[in-house]
């Protein structure tokens, strides 16, 4: 099993950015995917999650709601999470994770490497 973020990146205030996430040794299509974020000097933030396609529903921070979309490509084996609208208190490494779970876990257990998103102007 392996998860491998890509995508980030120095954005100013307003911009954005597409993340990837790419797996690798397991079909993504059957599971749920999360993005979570750390910034340094705070906890760890559950950014996105979308489910496995048979359940469907994605879920979102309240802090990102209405400008991040987290989406899959079964066929790339990648999921995406698109952040429009970027703040600078959106800046942290971003992690895509799972946990063998069609549905969006409480907890992740599988982790892949971070990118770095920095908002500045």
């Amino acid at each position: 099993v392996q998860l491998q973020a890509s995508g980030g990146g120095l954005v100013q205030p307003g911009g954005s950015l597409r993340l990837s996430c790419a797996a690798s040794g397991f079909t993504l299509d059957y599971y749920a995917i999360g993005w979570v974020r750390q910034a340094p000097g705070k906890e760890r933030e559950r950014v996105s999650c979308i489910a496995s396609s048979s359940f469907g529903n994605t879920e979102y921070a309240d802090s990102v709601k209405g400008r991040f979309t987290i989406s899959r490509d079964n066929a790339k084996n990648t999921v995406y999470l698109q952040m429009n609208s970027l703040e600078p208190d959106d800046t942290a490494i971003y992690y895509c994770a799972y946990s063998g779970t069609s549905y969006c876990p409480p907890t992740y257990y599988y982790w892949g490497q971070g990118t770095q998103v920095t908002v500045s102007s």
